[in-house]
């Protein structure tokens, strides 16, 4: 199914569910006349206030993301667990309101009959939903073909699964080996067409969106290599463990029909604090332009009378997926700073940086411009440092998982700028790309928080590049 498509389809049957939920509630409570009334709730408003509540809800723990082959069991339980967190905020709303008001009322424990309700009504129409999808891909709609790198029992083992297990929508359309020798040889209706060194070209031949890798214990390096090369391309990566990796409890596994598979490098910062760090991205941003807007004044002025040229400077960089976007910085440089070098670190005492420049760099006022960036959705405000499409591809064939990087939003701090200084070579960066996947791989609003008030830090002491 189409992922709008889907979309579209959940929100519609959750729109009906919610919505019949409340109509049966409200008659229960008010129509059937079992119950003594204050006040009657005008019905349409109810109906529309309750549902757009929920519908926050389901949105901010990640509802609605795109569902493929997910189990139902687990869908039911994020449900129960978002509607048992909902339904008690409402149940201490109307607390609140009946002690504001001086009302002792003994009906207020209703408010759990109508969970019963709601709980009823959208997990069947979920359950619904996800039996159409699953039906669908059986009969071959919407399937996604997967490689296996690796041609061994595991491998095997693996495929036999999934062709046992139609309703997870995945077919095998072709094996990489590592060694050559097993070039040529076929298992099931897969051959194996070529090596995992040629992992890029057999994605974009056989529209890949599955890589399965089935390694033995001394191939584990040839698992950079593969997550280096697609990192970004639009696939899911899984590896199946060794069953030490199982039970020492060093593996996250899921479970594809009953064998453990690990995801490689999953997004771990879940869906509703992805919604908050969002909402801080704006807020705050628009907080620090308002307070920060004679300072903003000031240093237009000085960068003016300093040297010729604008006041801002833009520059492309690689944001979020490798997409690019204009960057917006204060002037620091005199103008055509790259017009012989071409594009170069900029480097202590660089004789290219202005007065003004100098100085701006060393409180970080020069990155100010760029919460216009973060406003703008380009940018958040922790995040890897954005770079110069330059720059990417050519430490992307330096430094093994750089583009890595390119899987969140850039920052306009992070964890590498407050613990290393500005980039002057590839060491620095490969030192700086630690910092970088510390960051990515433990990401919560949580660590944002804790980079934001050493970033205030940095700035107040003068930790800049230059100190």
């Amino acid at each position: 199914m189409n992922k709008k498509i889907e979309k579209i389809f959940v929100l519609s049957v959750d729109f009906f569910t919610i919505n019949l939920a409340g109509i049966l509630y409200f008659y229960f409570r008010v129509e059937s006349g079992l119950f003594d009334l204050i006040t009657e709730p005008v019905f349409v408003l109810s109906v529309v206030a309750i549902y757009t509540y929920w519908l926050l809800i389901f949105i901010f723990v990640g509802m609605y993301r795109t569902w493929f082959a997910a189990s139902r069991f687990d869908e039911l339980s994020t449900l129960f667990k978002a509607s048992f967190v909902g339904i008690f905020l409402l149940f201490f709303l109307i607390l609140y309101d009946d002690y504001s008001k001086g009302v002792s009322s003994e009906n207020r424990f209703l408010i759990f009959i109508y969970w019963g309700i709601f709980l009823v009504a959208v997990s069947a129409g979920r359950i619904l939903v996800r039996s159409i999808q699953r039906n669908l891909l059986i009969k071959g709609v919407g399937r996604r073909n997967a490689v296996i790198v690796g041609f061994n029992s595991k491998a095997n083992n693996m495929h036999k699964t999934i062709n046992a297990s139609r309703g997870l929508g995945i077919d095998v359309a072709a094996y990489l080996a590592v060694d050559e020798n097993n070039i040529g040889k076929e298992f099931s209706g897969a051959k194996v067409v070529d090596t995992y060194k040629k992992i890029k070209e057999t994605i974009h031949k056989y529209n890949i969106k599955e890589i399965i890798l089935a390694l033995e214990k001394n191939e584990e390096d040839i698992l950079l290599t593969v997550v280096g090369e697609v990192d970004t391309e639009n696939v899911s990566i899984k590896i199946i463990p060794d069953l030490y990796e199982i039970i020492s409890g060093q593996a996250r596994t899921s479970q594809l029909y009953g064998f453990p598979l690990i995801d490689i490098m999953p997004q771990l910062m879940l869906e509703w604090e992805k919604k908050i760090k969002r909402l801080m991205d704006i807020s705050i941003s628009l907080l620090i332009l308002f307070i920060s807007s004679p300072v903003i004044l000031f240093t237009s002025i000085a960068i003016k009378i300093d040297s010729r040229g604008p006041v801002f400077y833009k520059q492309e960089r690689s944001g979020l997926n490798g997409r690019i976007f204009k960057m917006i910085k204060f002037r620091s440089m005199v103008v055509d700073a790259e017009k012989l070098s071409g594009p170069v670190w900029s480097s202590k005492n660089d004789p290219r940086v202005t007065k003004v420049g100098k100085f701006i760099r060393k409180v970080r006022i020069d990155e100010l411009p760029q919460l216009i960036n973060v406003l703008k959705g380009d940018m958040s405000l922790v995040g890897p440092r954005p770079e110069r499409p330059f720059f990417v591809e050519q430490l992307s064939r330096e430094i093994p998982l750089y583009k890595r990087r390119l899987k969140v939003r850039p920052g306009l701090t992070g964890w590498a700028q407050v613990k290393h200084k500005y980039d002057e070579s590839v060491e620095d960066v490969k030192t700086k790309l630690r910092y970088d996947l510390f960051y990515i791989e433990n990401m919560s609003l949580r660590n944002d928080l804790k980079i934001l008030f050493r970033t205030i830090f940095v700035v107040l002491f003068g930790k800049g590049h230059y100190q």
